[in-house]
């Protein structure tokens, strides 16, 4: 089940709770219901968390903790979501949701000089950020829709190969023992 494949690798919320730099949020931290993996809490967190990962802000962790809070969804997978902008894919990403603002604007796309410097950014972050932030508005519904849509599917799908496993296990007759 998706649910012991989690539990797996996150965190237990007492050991966060004894975390000194986290001491001044322990109270949310040990809210149970932000711990619970459901096929609706499993799938909210992917929503926040990726919606959170797409935005061109910082600060994204603090924004998939409040989400998560909000919806009352899985807190720690939230949060690790964010990390799919990680300082590796980042630049991947932005630029495909500049490309698809652009696209939507239907503005040319800026092309970037042979030596990328911060003064370069500085000069075209007017120019680029309304396409920016349109292509990641809805770079981050689509992907975070599609994403709750797919884990509340393959759960659900999951479930029942599981119940049908059970089943056919049920109905297969038993080996006779010795002692009968």
């Amino acid at each position: 089940m998706p649910r012991r494949l989690l539990q797996r690798y996150l965190p237990h919320p007492d050991a966060l709770r004894r975390r000194r730099s986290l001491r001044f949020i322990s109270h949310l931290i040990g809210n149970p219901s932000l711990w619970v993996l459901t096929r609706r809490s499993v799938a909210n967190a992917f929503s926040v968390g990726l919606f959170s990962a797409l935005l061109p802000i910082p600060f994204q962790m603090l924004v998939a903790a409040f989400g998560a809070w909000l919806l009352r969804c899985n807190l720690p997978l939230s949060i690790g979501l964010v990390w799919i902008t990680n300082p590796l894919t980042l630049p991947l990403i932005f630029f495909g949701n500049y490309r698809l603002g652009a696209w939507l604007l239907d503005m040319p796309v800026r092309q970037a000089p042979n030596r990328i410097s911060t003064q370069w950014i500085a000069e075209q972050l007017v120019d680029i950020l309304p396409a920016l932030a349109l292509g990641s508005l809805v770079a981050a519904v689509i992907i975070a829709t599609l994403a709750n849509l797919a884990i509340r599917l393959v759960w659900r799908w999951q479930v029942s190969r599981s119940w049908r496993e059970r089943t056919r296990r049920r109905r297969r007759p038993r080996k006779a023992t010795p002692e009968e």
